[in-house]
């Protein structure tokens, strides 16, 4: 039976990020606009965590059903590592998005945005299916594309939406930055896999791209990360401008992306882009809400 060590390494803390940052965005347009609720933001806080944490489960089972992770790098995976069944990471991955549902609901009935429950189940499938199911569409390289739509776009908006009640211009603009970074995060995981991914199958978008024209990708991603906070902050909040003091340490992930890193040694690189998305996004959600 796995130790709760091995269930948290399972769980991979250094996508958390990926959770944490688009609600500190959200929560700071909400300040920005005057409505912020900090039930609310905890609440959202809770979803996203939990749907973060299921889809790194579901994808553990997943994978290691499928025997796609007998040969990886990287964090521990608790089905093809043997630390724990398949069904018990599947009963994890399947708590954690009762978990969200249960915090999800709340939201719903408060709000009394019965809409949202569609928004829900299309987060719901999207984490299960990334690598679940007879034909998911994480192993034909659109994984980006969701990450983008439901830790950024959705993510902030509808964070923000949950307090203000109301879908504004600024919520959507500021969810690209925030979007932009977590699938960062993405690429870099998908860049350090792509020789085992390629040999099993897993069409990833850094497989079909190629190693030297993903790492171009993930510099390219953190330029347009910068620009948008720029732009955010000339439109709406100048204190925006705040959040590139985030970007101070990405010279060091970026140079050993460009440099050609591979396999363990990107390790320490998604553990480096997790930071910079996580202090973007706060200090995006600070500067908005200073605004």
């Amino acid at each position: 039976m796995a130790t709760a060590a091995q269930w948290w390494d399972g769980a991979r803390p250094r996508t958390l990020p990926a959770a944490l940052a688009p609600v500190a965005v959200g929560s700071g347009v909400a300040d920005l606009q005057g409505s912020f609720r900090p039930l609310a933001a905890l609440l959202a806080l809770v979803v996203a965590l939990s749907l973060q944490i299921g889809v790194n489960y579901a994808n553990d089972y997943s994978d290691g059903v499928r025997g796609t992770d007998d040969e990886r790098v990287g964090p521990l995976r608790l089905t093809a590592g043997g630390a724990a069944t398949a069904a018990e990471v599947r009963r994890a991955a399947f708590l954690s998005f009762a978990v969200a549902t249960l915090a999800g609901l709340v939201l719903v009935v408060s709000t009394q945005a019965w809409w949202l429950l569609l928004v829900g189940a299309a987060c719901l499938l999207a984490a299960w299916y990334y690598t679940g199911g007879s034909s998911p569409y994480g192993y034909r390289g659109l994984g980006e594309v969701s990450v983008f739509v439901f830790f950024g776009l959705v993510a902030v908006t509808g964070t923000a939406y949950v307090q203000t009640e109301q879908l504004s211009q600024l919520a959507v603009v500021a969810s690209v930055p925030v979007g932009l970074l977590a699938v960062s995060l993405l690429v870099v995981n998908n860049l350090r896999d792509v020789p085992t991914d390629a040999q099993s199958g897993k069409l990833t978008l850094a497989v079909r791209l190629g190693a030297p024209r993903t790492r171009v990708l993930y510099a390219v991603l953190m330029l347009v990360t910068l620009l948008m906070v720029v732009v955010v902050a000339v439109g709406w909040a100048a204190w925006a401008l705040l959040a590139l003091a985030g970007f101070v340490p990405v010279a060091v992930p970026v140079g050993a992306v460009l440099g050609g890193a591979t396999g363990r040694d990107l390790v320490p690189v998604l553990r480096d882009t997790g930071r910079v998305q996580l202090l973007v996004g706060l200090l995006l959600g600070i500067g908005l809400a200073l605004g």
